[in-house]
């Protein structure tokens, strides 16, 4: 198989298999006008197996989403074909509409204009909680 390289654009590495196409979804990568390649299940000797995605444009990509979603993944910034930028992503600290609170009586259920934010509030557990009522979403 040959993906050509990209002249401008990222390429969002070392995905855990199998989440490609939520980042994909998540990103709305569906509705841009360019080249995208969505690579699954790539051999990697650190990973065993990896995804890629590779984007022929210069965009802004959410790494609070990436971070979320796959956290050990990076996020390459390639102009004129070379890499110029790597970023490693991590949980972020804060995320804005990514999760939706799951309590009913939280005031997101009838105030709907307002944002789904959530809170980091333990790393190693990866438990994010709602700013408004503090219920809590577990990542797995």
């Amino acid at each position: 198989m040959k993906i050509d390289s990209i002249k401008n654009g990222i390429v969002i590495d070392h995905i855990t298999a199998g989440k490609a196409m939520q980042i994909y979804n998540l990103l709305g990568l569906d509705s841009m006008d360019c080249s995208v390649a969505l690579i699954k299940n790539v051999s990697s000797s650190k990973m065993g197996k990896k995804d890629i995605i590779k984007v022929d444009a210069d965009i802004d990509v959410d790494t609070d989403i990436l971070g979320y979603i796959d956290p050990g993944a990076t996020v390459n910034i390639i102009k004129n074909e070379v890499t110029v930028e790597k970023k490693k992503l991590e949980l972020p600290e804060k995320l804005t509409n990514v999760i939706k609170c799951k309590n009913p009586r939280c005031i997101t259920s009838t105030e709907q204009e307002l944002p789904q934010m959530f809170k980091l509030t333990d790393k190693e557990r990866k438990v994010y909680r709602c700013i408004y009522c503090e219920t809590a979403a577990k990542k797995e």
